[in-house]
């Protein structure tokens, strides 16, 4: 059931098409794979939406934080309405991952927080294993260092990239809908009517063939050899535990070993900062503060 839950929100989020929330054009740096708006001053915090989500997604938590952090509200080209540029290629989660490096060093931000959601929590833990001075300190949520786990128990990136790449050229080739969304799409998005209505009026107008190149290298890529390598402290992994205890050994087995500290949130599906919000920003409080 989990996994016929995934595969489902795993196409959905490749079809699930909104009207873009733009924001000022001054206000964003743009690079090859992602643009960025900052806001607020103090420590630095970095947040990383997901699969096909614009920088909107963490827009409420960035007003929540900018009192006291400088934020850098991330969205990678070709979600929330940008143009998808190099990203309907490939070497998305890399160039991310490189866009991200160079961020850091233009900027000197020193020990950054970075939060990643979904595909966001993916580049994220990236990021620190890969560039571990680059993180201070790592959120991830509501992501698997390899989403094949649940897809198929028991593969590889290399034995899922055949079902990676069909699904891959089937949500590229999916047209764009610019009917706005005001009925209930379904799904484990949200644990709401609300919350899924949300997400999809969010994804609706991201570009096909960035989501569909995305979404293969999401599926292809087993992060697991290299969480031993992610020095940021707190390593802290919030996941959503509304489809029951049952999902507790997935995500234990999916870390064990690794320097992450596991936290459920529950009464919540995949966007735990819409269906829990006040769990969220207890958490988010506690992760910061640590």
């Amino acid at each position: 059931m989990i996994r016929l839950a995934v595969i489902a929100a795993l196409l959905a989020a490749g079809s699930a098409l909104a009207q873009p929330q733009a924001t000022p054009a001054a206000a964003v740096t743009r690079l090859d794979r992602i643009s960025v708006e900052v806001v607020g001053t103090g420590t630095p915090v970095i947040l990383i939406p997901g699969l096909s989500i614009g920088r909107e997604g963490w827009r409420a938590t960035a007003e929540r934080l900018k009192g006291r952090h400088r934020v850098y509200l991330v969205e990678v080209n070709g979600f929330g309405g940008s143009a998808g540029g190099a990203n309907a290629g490939g070497g998305v989660l890399a160039g991310i991952v490189a866009d991200l490096h160079t961020l850091i060093a233009r900027d000197k931000l020193v020990a950054p927080a970075v939060i990643g959601h979904s595909m966001g929590g993916l580049v994220a833990t990236m990021l620190a294993a890969r560039h571990p001075g680059d993180v201070g300190r790592l959120m991830v949520v509501d992501a698997l260092p390899f989403i094949g786990t649940i897809l198929a128990p028991g593969s590889t990136a290399a034995t899922i990239a055949p079902r990676a790449a069909a699904i891959r050229d089937r949500t590229a080739a999916t047209p764009r809908n610019p009917v706005p969304v005001t009925a209930d799409p379904g799904g484990i998005w949200s644990i709401t009517p609300a919350g899924r209505i949300q997400v999809a009026q969010w994804s609706r107008s991201a570009d096909p063939r960035a989501v569909a190149q995305a979404l293969y290298e999401d599926m292809t890529t087993d992060l697991t050899p290299e969480l031993a390598k992610v020095t940021a402290r707190p390593f802290t992994v919030l996941y959503a535990a509304g489809a029951g205890p049952m999902v507790a050994p997935l995500w234990e087995n999916a870390y064990r070993g690794s320097p992450a500290t596991l936290e459920a949130v529950g009464g919540s599906y995949h966007f735990v900062m819409l269906d829990q919000p006040a769990a969220f920003n207890a958490a988010l409080d506690r992760f910061l503060a640590n």
